[in-house]
């Protein structure tokens, strides 16, 4: 049986990412960090960068030099989820957060604060490099509907989004944005009025399928709702359609 997600959405292609990516792993395990900086190193393409503690982290992780970072949650002196918010308060480079394997709690406790990924340690290093690549795709690829790959602007409702700065304005004020809250918005606004499923979402969004249990588009899709509030009518503009996915609501 074919996945369902490639039927529902036609997702962004996957670009080359010909760049030098840019990786701020901030973890106190200094043998997985030489580890993923030397893995990472053999596949070509990235540039790690190091940190052991929190604040370390948090400091270089503000300059914005960086294209992904790669958060722990156990960190000495400052722990990932304060660290996630200060680099939410100033910045929004995609983090993907390490947490520990089976701990539910982490990984919702990350997205939620505003965490684009995550990945359960220990890791596989290869999935680590595809998480990456998929997430600076989507980062640097633009959007997917037609009318903003045409034209950069589109406006639904009272949404406008630009394409080319990733900016989403409601009745011309900017709504602030994750790149993995972006997406999400992309894939449910280039089908509005219609059901989205949700693999076809974590795909377009996150770069892989999701997994068992995994509430990541969920969490994403409540983000949205508090940013951008109910349409003028009052309804919910993002309906969850049980067993499904998620619609976009058009007034008629």
């Amino acid at each position: 049986m074919s996945d369902p997600s490639e039927r529902t959405l036609a997702v962004l292609p996957d670009l080359p990412v010909t760049q030098e990516i840019k990786v701020l792993l901030v973890d106190d395990d200094a043998e997985f960090a030489q580890l993923v900086d030397e893995y990472l190193g053999a596949e070509g393409g990235f540039a790690v960068t190091a940190r052991g503690d929190g604040e370390a982290g948090a400091r270089s992780a503000l300059t914005g030099e960086y294209d992904v970072i790669l958060l722990d949650v156990g960190l000495p002196k400052q722990n990932g989820f304060s660290v996630l918010k200060l680099i939410r308060e100033q910045i929004d480079t995609p983090v993907i957060m390490l947490t520990a394997r089976g701990d539910d709690l982490d990984r919702i406790l990350g997205l939620e604060i505003g965490a684009d990924d995550y990945l359960a340690k220990p890791c596989n290093l290869r999935e680590l490099a595809a998480r990456i690549r998929a997430i600076m795709r989507r980062t640097r690829g633009g959007g997917s509907s037609d009318v903003q790959a045409e034209s950069g602007r589109a406006v639904i409702g009272d949404l406008t989004v630009e394409a080319g700065s990733r900016s989403v304005y409601r009745d011309g004020e900017l709504i602030a944005l994750t790149g993995a809250e972006y997406l999400v918005l992309d894939a449910l606004l280039a089908q509005a009025g219609e059901v989205v499923d949700k693999g076809a979402i974590a795909k377009h969004a996150l770069g892989r399928r999701l997994q068992p249990y995994d509430r990541s588009v969920d969490v994403h899709v409540g983000h949205l709702r508090k940013k951008l509030g109910p349409l003028s009518d009052g309804r919910q503009r993002i309906k969850t359609v049980r067993g499904r996915g998620y619609l976009y609501v058009v007034l008629s």
